[in-house]
């Protein structure tokens, strides 16, 4: 399994490595401080367990790998993006990420916020720009991701976590919290994962995280 995961990282890194080396290439207009910190937060030292999951199921279900990759990168983002946000003084305020500076301490705390939306915006360009994807598939694969990451979601979850600061919240409360804070953009990996496959719609009415 560890072998399996280290291949899963090795091949999101590259990819998502590819994706700054493009951007620098294909458009040069992008000031090269918003590329710098926007690659510093990206890339991390992070799990990658999302992108991981993402593989994982596409694979089981016999969809190639580089049918998977916009995915990866796209879910590996979102989640980057809402780490840059949540370590910013209004928010966590942390220092640290991963034993390095977070991206407001290593750069400023405006460039943070701009990086934290450019990866979120990078994530349904990628997307949307697949090759190797069909445009029913695109859709589909926006809808989850921007469903999963959204009010209904990440960013609701991050709400109610703000809100519950000091207190004790009740065990429904904080099963609902995690639902949406994680749980959502981990479902999301995996129905990503079966987006092109067949099996998509059994799996879809199956999959539960913390339920």
């Amino acid at each position: 399994m560890q072998t399996q995961l280290k291949a899963y990282q090795d091949r999101v890194n590259q990819a998502l490595e590819n994706l700054f080396q493009q951007l620098c290439e294909q458009q040069p207009n992008i000031p090269s401080r918003l590329i710098e910190a926007t690659r510093y937060a990206t890339l991390n030292n992070g799990k990658r367990l999302r992108p991981a999951l993402i593989y994982a199921m596409g694979e089981a279900l016999q969809i190639p790998l580089s049918h998977l990759d916009s995915a990866a990168c796209a879910i590996e983002l979102i989640h980057s993006y809402s780490l840059v946000h949540d370590d910013l003084p209004a928010m966590d305020d942390d220092d640290l990420r991963r034993g390095q500076p977070t991206c407001h301490i290593q750069y400023d705390e405006a460039t943070a916020i701009l990086v934290g939306d450019a990866q979120q915006t990078l994530a349904f360009q990628i997307l949307s720009e697949d090759p190797f994807i069909s445009d029913s598939h695109k859709i589909k694969l926006i809808q989850q991701l921007s469903q999963a990451s959204g009010p209904s979601g990440m960013i609701g979850g991050q709400m109610i976590d703000i809100q519950s600061e000091g207190l004790l919240p009740e065990l429904s409360h904080l099963k609902t919290m995690h639902q949406m804070k994680t749980g959502a953009l981990i479902k999301a990996a995996l129905l990503m994962g079966a987006c092109q496959s067949q099996e998509y719609s059994k799996l879809a009415d199956h999959i539960s995280v913390f339920g």
